[in-house]
């Protein structure tokens, strides 16, 4: 579904020009849940806002379903940590889901359905009234969803969604991804610096060089049941191996 060729990320053009990403090679399957591990500053957010196409890459190329990535488009959707900066506030949860839908020029006639639809999926019905200023972290996070899925993505590009999250809050809300994904079948990008996360989450973590000219150094498939019990020996032995090649 999603395909990277030696993509190159050049910042400014004189002598104190930055090479962020150099030589990116990634393939992404219809249906996988895909992290993006990596350092503070290795590029994994610049890298997921080319798949975006927020940003162009300096070289190389983006591909999606067998077309150039050339800009933002409605079958890639991007998550990002602060959810609160990513709703509108003067909005209420129904409401914020009413402009994605309006925005994506839905019609008009499939909005009650729709929004009742995705509000049950994330448990927030009872809550659609509400302000996101009126909601927890992970309430706001799954309004987020709810938004995203409504105008039926076919990829979701998440960038440290949890981040912000307390650990209990994170560890539910990684059952809650996992559930959605698993029922809509949605192809899943998931960018993040906490390895439990990635281990917890995903099919293949992709582990990230530091930069200067950061790449993707290793793919490794994670073959493990869900749900996953990172006390398990697999589990355990998989998250030393990232580890040490972070190190």
């Amino acid at each position: 579904m999603l395909a990277v060729r030696n993509v190159r990320k050049l910042y400014g053009a004189d002598a104190r020009a930055y090479l962020a990403l150099d030589g990116i090679e990634l393939q992404v399957a219809a249906g996988e849940f895909v992290c993006l591990v990596g350092p503070s500053g290795c590029g994994k957010s610049t890298l997921l806002n080319i798949l975006a196409g927020f940003e162009a890459p300096s070289g190389g190329a983006v591909d999606f379903e067998g077309s150039p990535v050339r800009g933002a488009g409605k079958d890639r959707v991007m998550f990002f940590q602060d959810a609160g900066a990513a709703l509108l506030p003067w909005l209420t949860v129904e409401e914020n889901i009413r402009f994605a839908l309006r925005v994506r020029k839905v019609p008009k006639v499939q909005w009650p359905a729709t929004i009742d639809k995705y509000l049950a999926m994330v448990d927030l019905a009872e809550h659609r009234h509400k302000f996101p200023a009126e909601l927890s972290g992970g309430m706001r996070q799954r309004l987020q969803i709810a938004r995203a899925l409504a105008v039926e993505p076919k990829v979701l590009l998440m960038d440290e969604p949890f981040g912000a999250l307390d650990a209990l809050t994170r560890r539910r809300m990684h059952g809650f991804l996992l559930d959605i994904w698993q029922r809509t079948g949605k192809t899943i990008v998931f960018v993040t610096h906490d390895i439990a996360e990635a281990v917890t989450l995903a099919d293949r973590i992709c582990v990230m060089s530091l930069g200067p000219g950061s790449r993707i150094t290793h793919v490794l498939p994670v073959e493990l049941s869900r749900p996953r019990d990172l006390s398990e020996p697999r589990a355990a032995a998989l998250y030393k191996r990232v580890e040490a090649l972070l190190a």
